[in-house]
């Protein structure tokens, strides 16, 4: 099947968040032209002065609400590929359905409308993540293999007393396999593949709008929220929870490669690039100079945390990516934090 390239006209869906800016920046540093979809004009005109120099190779179109029946319908219209990243983000939900309810009729709403008023495109990236893979087993090594089965069953179990990151793991399971379900029900009467890029925690420089701590997505915020000594000091059990990051470039970076990689289709790819505690974390950033402003917590206290490890070789071996470290991500978004005064 033929495959997007520069200067293809790509629709990244849910442009403003923190992944799918960059998505959009790597994008158009390739020579694609983009096409955002965003819920405000003051969003989108964020993004227009953003990407300024890039002239009219980025435009936006504003969709309100994603769970919307058709919500996609005009965006869609002329595009050659969709880079799919809008769903909700957040561990703080009070009802299952207020997340995943978007998470999946976002997904296979844009499908619909794709295989209805876009036969132009080629191949869609859709990005999950790694609450879709992660479920309980005797190990703690994971691949593309493997899937979530114990969010969804929690969630029909427990209903409003599911806890919040166990309702947002649901909303990625359930949206992936929707995609996943309606490519293959519909074989023979689309002309588009499908990808799935599954992230782990994504930390990075944040180049969406940005005005407040309050304002950092989930990710930004947890980084913030332990880096800080503006916030309360955690607890050594608090800084020793194990999880796993990866730079949100390189998130974008397998986004893209995605679109004209002939042997990513159908596939699913883990991104991720370092186990970490918080700890690790404080303990990196003191080993690089003075640093008042960051709490020392219990430096050496996450070394022999047992680790939970998210195989990238597929990844790495497929698209290409070369990860940057624990250590480079770590100074650059304590950086960029700080840049903007957080």
């Amino acid at each position: 099947m033929p495959i997007a390239s520069p200067p293809a006209k790509v629709l990244v869906t849910g442009a403003s968040g923190f992944i799918a800016a960059w998505v959009c920046k790597t994008l158009l540093d390739k020579g694609y032209s983009v096409v955002g979809t965003v819920r405000s004009e003051s969003k989108g005109d964020y993004l227009k002065d953003l990407f300024k120099d890039f002239g009219d190779k980025f435009s936006y179109i504003i969709v309100k609400d994603i769970d919307k029946e058709g919500a996609f319908d005009q965006a869609v219209v002329g595009v050659d590929a969709v880079e799919h990243t809008a769903s909700p983000v957040t561990f703080f939900a009070e009802d299952p359905k207020d997340i995943i309810d978007p998470a999946i009729h976002g997904t296979v709403g844009i499908l619909e409308s794709i295989k209805k008023y876009a036969p132009t495109v080629k191949r869609v990236v859709l990005t999950s993540s790694i609450a879709s893979i992660y479920h309980a087993k005797d190990n703690l090594n994971y691949d593309e293999t493997d899937w979530n089965v114990d969010a969804p069953k929690a969630v029909e179990q427990l209903g409003r007393d599911t806890p919040g990151q166990v309702m947002y793991s649901a909303s990625k399971v359930l949206a992936e396999r929707g995609a996943w379900e309606f490519v293959e029900k519909n074989k023979g009467s689309i002309n588009f593949d499908l990808v799935a890029i599954n992230p782990s925690f994504v930390w990075g420089p944040p180049i969406q709008q940005v005005r407040t701590v309050k304002e950092l997505n989930e990710t930004l915020g947890f980084f913030h929220e332990h880096t800080s000594t503006q916030n309360p000091p955690k607890t050594k059990e608090e800084l020793t929870i194990q999880s796993s990051s990866v730079d949100v470039r390189d998130v974008a970076l397998a986004h893209v490669v995605a679109l004209t990689n002939g042997e990513a289709a159908g596939e699913r790819f883990i991104v991720n690039s370092s186990s970490f505690t918080y700890q690790d974390v404080l303990d990196l950033i003191h080993a690089h100079g003075d640093h008042p402003d960051v709490p020392k917590g219990y430096p050496g206290a996450g070394k022999d945390v047992p680790r939970v490890e998210y195989s990238s070789t597929k990844a790495q071996k497929t698209l290409g990516i070369k990860f940057r470290t624990l250590e480079e991500v770590s100074l650059d978004t304590l950086a960029a934090l700080r840049a903007k005064g957080f």
